[in-house]
């Protein structure tokens, strides 16, 4: 299983997964031509793509939806709540190429274990994804306010996450948002925190835990030097190490990150 976070942020978001039997998206939160210029220096392209994971109707998570679902014609996953939100937006996909995924529930594709579970977060069903293959496993969890004991029990003992570390509350509060944003993001169906997200990830690496990136990072609230370091400073105080047993690596809103065979 190889994978790569083609961009991270408030702008947009999309992450790739390839196994020998095919590749898929989780979101497609850019414009189809910055998706595909992403996938190019990869070297494959969205005629490669053979299906998509919706985790919610959020426009930084399906941004390029209606166009690549009329141009490409790729399966497209997502819940049922999800889908009326997509619909309501004006994006149509094709009912052959429209399936369902909902919340706990285990797929088989391209030869993985996919299961998915529930976030909090401000959007109708949001959920998120774990991918297991060949003994390893790799979980995504980025738009929720916070991580429950549920959240934590279905993503522990993976060997790769994709874990948000939205913003630094300091700069947060200090920034220039409205104060009724500010009380959306530090909300129980918001962004956690890179303190908050540094707890959460305490509670479930393990030895078999060798990288974390660190995701969804806020383009006004958070810098990813700030990120990292704050994410290992508490790391660190529980004995992790971060030096040498799990890497903590960035993500970019632009640029993807190098492929990571898992």
């Amino acid at each position: 299983m190889k994978m790569s976070v083609l961009a991270s942020g408030s702008t947009g978001n999309s992450t790739y997964i390839e196994t020998e039997k095919g590749s898929l998206l989780i979101d497609v939160g850019l414009s189809c031509k910055r998706i595909e210029e992403s996938l190019n220096t990869l070297d494959t392209s969205l005629k490669n793509i053979d299906a998509i994971l919706i985790t919610h109707e959020h426009s930084d998570h399906i941004k390029g939806l209606k166009v690549i679902s009329k141009r490409y014609g790729i399966p497209i996953y997502a819940n049922e709540k999800t889908w009326q939100r997509i619909e309501a937006k004006d994006i149509e996909v094709h009912s052959d190429k429209k399936f369902h995924f909902n919340p706990l529930e285990e797929k088989e594709l391209l030869g993985m274990d996919v299961q998915s579970f529930s976030v909090s977060h401000d959007a109708i069903d949001p959920q998120f994804y774990t991918f297991i293959k060949d003994n390893r496993k790799l979980s995504i969890i980025t738009d929720t306010g916070y991580v429950s004991d549920q959240m934590k029990g279905i993503i522990k003992e993976s060997d790769c996450f994709v874990f948000e570390s939205n913003h630094d509350v300091d700069m947060l509060r200090m920034g220039r948002y409205p104060w009724v944003t500010k009380q959306r993001i530090l909300s129980d169906v918001g962004h956690v925190s890179n303190e908050d997200a540094a707890h959460a990830m305490r509670d479930v690496i393990t030895d078999r835990t060798k990288r974390i990136y660190l995701s969804h990072l806020s383009l006004d609230n958070n810098i990813k030097e700030l990120a990292k370091m704050s994410v290992e400073q508490v790391l660190n105080q529980y004995d992790i190490d971060t030096a040498n047993h799990v890497t903590i690596s960035d993500t970019d809103k632009a640029v993807p990150t190098k492929i990571y065979q898992i």
